[in-house]
């Protein structure tokens, strides 16, 4: 019976964080209805995180009552989703500049793009639609980790967003896997796409997005 209470805390504790990554700041109320709990059990699940410094809270007046505690993930919380062995990444990053300097560092990363370049090709070859292209792009940069989900604003336009950045570290550490990265939607997705990144991480948002639309 306790090992199954801890089963399910722990779950709690995965959906809390994981609605705070994708949803950005949320009041206890709200994390209680999408998760079916009472406000009470959510707000356990987050006084818990937050004596671990993965969340805190700002305080937002209401018309009415109170002001309400909003939520988000700290900084801290990065650790906990998938981050392509961060670490690692950013030593090897520092061994090239080191031993190619910036120009060998940029081959290095563009060559890495290539590489994805090719891969995505090969997966979105035979679709030809735009809305379709850019719904395939989204199911595999879902399946590496970005947390993508696509919304569509109507008329043909489309933000394809990714809540969580795997290569963080090492697009903090380098700035060319993030232009690289705009570089291939673009030609992954052809002529006919006009991509513009609208929310970056690397600039203080909380997660990336990217708005496509036919061209003009």
């Amino acid at each position: 019976m306790r090992e199954g209470r801890r089963r399910e805390s722990a779950r709690t504790r995965y959906a809390v964080l994981e609605l705070l990554k994708l949803n950005g700041a949320m009041d206890s109320s709200s994390l209680a209805a999408c998760l079916h709990l009472t406000p009470m059990a959510v707000r356990k699940q987050l006084y818990e995180l937050q004596a671990e410094k993965l969340v805190d809270f700002k305080q937002e007046p209401r018309a009415m009552g109170r002001p309400a505690k909003l939520w988000a993930l700290t900084p801290s919380a990065d650790r906990l989703f998938p981050s392509g062995h961060a670490d690692l990444v950013v030593d090897l990053i520092g061994t090239v500049r080191k031993a190619f300097g910036e120009e060998g560092l940029l081959k290095v990363i563009r060559e890495r793009g290539r590489s994805q370049l090719e891969a995505y090709q090969a997966r979105l070859q035979a679709i030809e639609s735009l809305p379709d292209r850019v719904r395939a792009l989204t199911a595999i940069r879902l399946e590496e980790g970005y947390m993508a989900e696509l919304a569509e604003e109507g008329d043909g336009r489309y933000l394809l967003i990714e809540n969580h950045c795997p290569i963080c570290a090492a697009a903090r550490t380098c700035q060319g896997f993030c232009d690289v990265e705009l570089d291939l939607f673009r030609r992954v997705l052809g002529p006919a796409a006009e991509v513009d990144r609208t929310e970056h991480i690397q600039q203080g948002a909380r997660r990336c997005v990217y708005r496509i639309r036919h061209k003009v």
